[in-house]
């Protein structure tokens, strides 16, 4: 394939070339018209001094000789062919030919002139001497009268050829070189004027390979220079409506990427278009195996590959949950939304999965905390609201009765406070209205105090308590709120053994391996009571969750405490677990950071 280049090149070279032979021919035809004619006025010339020097004789059958004879004298004289002819076209006398072997030459072109009383004069080829001949006549009367006819000289014009092929040599020889300096001037030219177009290209090839950076580098102020610049305001613009396009997809991207929810779009025909991260989790599959595919291969979950069916099939709106067992039973929300362009052209369809297995979870702690809640209330309530009818009705006479059920009025009413009470605190854990303020807690020392609180009820059990804390542990803590985790598990462990048992606190720095500031403390709270079972180890820290719900509304309990340390111990970043065995005693292990990230 051609270049522009070459093609502005050649046709640059062909208008020069077919213009210099133009030139050429037109100036050889001119060189060639002016020679002839300077020779027409030269023979004329001729013609005229003959007529006035000539001797003429009356044109008789006897004067043929004479002027044939006279004829070649003059041919000698003037280099070119004499012919005599009569008026009536007979030729008398010729410088070359007997006249008697000639014909009439009335109806030649150069006579037929001269009979007007022009030169006349023409150009053709002779038999007689094989070559081009200029003929030139004129009508010629004596001064004497004795001759009225024609005289005619004619020339070759071989020599006019001659002269004529010399000049077209010289003007060929001319015309090349001229020619050859055209042509580097035309590539010159072309190379000047195609040059910058090249380089426009080449930065048009760069824009659309998106190198938005590729600029035209050019000064001119021509069409050429209005491209350039007209080329770079492109680039510039197309430069910033790819950063926007790119920022809108890097944020639609990052969208998708952490929405909670699964996306799948699929496309009229089927065809898998859009998925996210959450989706891959939801379906065990990888993005880039599916994109482009049918939907029909996600053949995991069968149950979402069924909505999907219907969904493609009715392109109607429809949301559900069920629940799925992947390979624990989950419940998953499934919501699928037609898609249509402006025109209401189909487009597809948009599918959404959620997990609402922890909101269903929830919501349905919630209804059993309410109901435990009114159960809670509902069994003092009740007995307060006995024993006082009782009261009202006067059917109690004994002081001693009157005053047990006074006393059990008393009880349940401060039950029903410490259970509210509880149920506030809890509340404000979980809504995380309480502020902690963290300060530096020497854990041995928090410990000792709670002991001096709880020794009375442990002598009364004959239970032997021990603190083997570390007195130079401090944790950065607040101080209220981990005296109430610890004060709660230690009642409940005083509370849960028998008599002559034991209860201990033990702590030490767990050994993770890295820094000082992500170094944990674990401490240990055992005891040698009844134990739990284990089939109530998971639901322990479950509001209002009882192993053995006689014994624990006889201690006071609530049902609340157990669930109101897990959460200070998740405020304070820190870990819970319990150990036990029915008969042998009961551990619970608290994990802390020793000191607290506040960023």
């Amino acid at each position: 394939m051609k270049t522009f280049r070459t093609r502005l090149t050649i046709i640059l070279m062909g208008l020069i070339g077919i213009s210099m032979l133009a030139s050429g021919l037109t100036m050889a035809q001119l060189f060639r018209n002016s020679h002839i004619r300077a020779l027409e006025e030269n023979m004329s010339r001729e013609i005229d001094l003959l007529q006035s020097t000539f001797q003429f004789r009356a044109i008789d059958g006897s004067q043929g000789d004479y002027y044939s004879a006279q004829a070649r004298k003059l041919e000698q004289l003037m280099d070119s062919r004499v012919t005599f002819i009569s008026l009536d076209g007979r030729v008398i006398g010729d410088s070359e030919m007997a006249s008697s072997a000639m014909d009439n030459h009335l109806k030649r072109e150069e006579i037929i002139s001269a009979t007007k009383g022009d030169i006349g004069s023409s150009i053709r080829y002779s038999e007689s001497i094989r070559e081009n001949m200029l003929y030139v006549a004129k009508h010629v009367i004596s001064e004497d009268g004795s001759f009225d006819g024609y005289i005619r000289l004619s020339m070759s014009l071989k020599a006019v050829e001659r002269d004529l092929s010399k000049g077209w040599l010289m003007m060929a020889g001319g015309l090349l070189l001229l020619f050859l300096a055209a042509a580097l001037v035309s590539y010159r030219i072309s190379r000047g004027l195609t040059k910058p177009l090249e380089h426009i290209t080449l930065v048009a090839n760069r824009i659309s390979r998106l190198d938005y950076d590729a600029r035209v580098q050019l000064t001119r102020r021509d069409e050429i220079g209005q491209l350039g610049l007209a080329i770079n305001r492109m680039a510039g613009s197309l430069q910033e409506q790819m950063k926007v396009i790119r920022d809108n997809e890097d944020l639609l991207q990052s969208v998708l990427t952490n929405m909670v929810g699964g996306i799948l779009m699929v496309e009229a025909d089927g065809r898998v278009a859009l998925m996210n991260r959450e989706a891959e989790q939801f379906l065990h599959v990888e993005q880039d195996k599916f994109l482009g595919k049918s939907y029909l291969d996600l053949k995991r979950n069968h149950d979402f590959q069924q909505f999907m069916v219907e969904g493609m099939d009715t392109k109607e709106y429809l949301k559900e949950e069920r629940n799925v067992y992947d390979p624990e039973q989950r419940t998953l929300q499934f919501e699928r939304v037609p898609m249509f362009e402006d025109d209401g052209k189909y487009r597809g369809m948009l599918f959404l999965l959620q997990d609402v297995t922890e909101i269903r979870r929830l919501e349905t702690m919630r209804s059993q905390f309410v109901a435990n809640v009114s159960h809670e209330l509902k069994t003092p309530i009740a007995a307060v609201k006995g024993f006082a009818e009782t009261l009202l009705s006067g059917g109690v006479e004994d002081k001693e009765t009157e005053r047990s059920f006074l006393q059990i009025i008393y009880d349940e009413g401060d039950r029903l406070n410490r259970l509210i009470g509880d149920i506030l605190e809890l509340s404000k854990i979980e809504s995380k209205l309480v502020p902690l303020e963290y300060s530096p807690v020497q854990l041995k020392e928090l410990i000792d105090s709670l002991y001096e609180v709880l020794l009375p009820v442990a002598s009364r059990k004959s239970i032997m308590i021990s603190n083997n804390v570390p007195e130079h542990l401090f944790i950065e803590a607040d101080e209220d709120r981990l005296r109430q985790v610890f004060m709660n598990l230690l009642s409940n462990a005083i509370s849960y053994t028998l008599e002559g048992g034991r209860v201990k606190v033990e702590a030490e720095i767990v050994d993770s391996g890295e820094e000082q500031e992500d170094e944990r403390v674990r401490i240990s709270i055992s005891d040698t009571g009844i134990g739990i079972p284990k089939k109530d180890l998971p639901r322990i820290f479950e509001r209002f969750y009882r192993v053995d719900k006689a014994r624990s509304r006889s201690s006071g309990g609530t049902g609340l405490g157990l669930s109101i340390v897990k959460h200070l111990v998740d405020l304070h970043h820190g870990m819970i677990a319990v150990e036990s065995r029915v008969g042998e005693g009961t551990t619970f292990f608290i994990e802390l950071p020793i000191t607290q990230n506040l960023a």
